[in-house]
């Protein structure tokens, strides 16, 4: 059975919206250059996962000459609070608090992150 289309980003999308991000628009090569790791991947799978990226609506591409010159549509912010909603929703019935509830009670949180975030609560309520 083929595995569901996630609307949110893959962990090896990912990778390759960071260079995407970083550099603001890259061919395939330049892509594959920037990746850190062995083997790299080979062109045919960055081009088909650059297409994936595109139908999810996360990238767009240019013809340059011979190349295609691809572009993120969907800022790094925007990416992060999209996967952070989906996670939300996933995972804690729709609830930021219970996201927020957990973490605290996980104890992954610093002394400093919890002070950062109940000065952020106290600006915002």
């Amino acid at each position: 059975m083929a595995r569901p289309k996630s609307p949110t980003l893959t962990d090896g999308e990912l990778k390759l919206m960071r260079v995407l991000w970083d550099r603001r628009e890259a061919t395939v090569h330049d892509i594959i250059g920037v990746l850190v790791g062995r083997p790299k991947p080979a062109y045919n799978t960055v081009q088909t996962m650059l297409r994936i990226l595109e139908s999810k609506g996360y990238v767009h591409h240019t013809k340059v000459g011979r190349a295609f010159l691809f572009s993120p549509t969907i800022d790094r912010i925007a990416a992060q609070r999209s996967a952070l909603r989906s996670l939300v929703n996933r995972f804690f019935e729709g609830s930021p608090r219970l996201l927020l509830l957990n973490l605290i009670e996980s104890r992954n949180l610093s002394e400093d992150s919890l002070r950062q975030i109940e000065e952020r609560l106290r600006e915002d309520g």
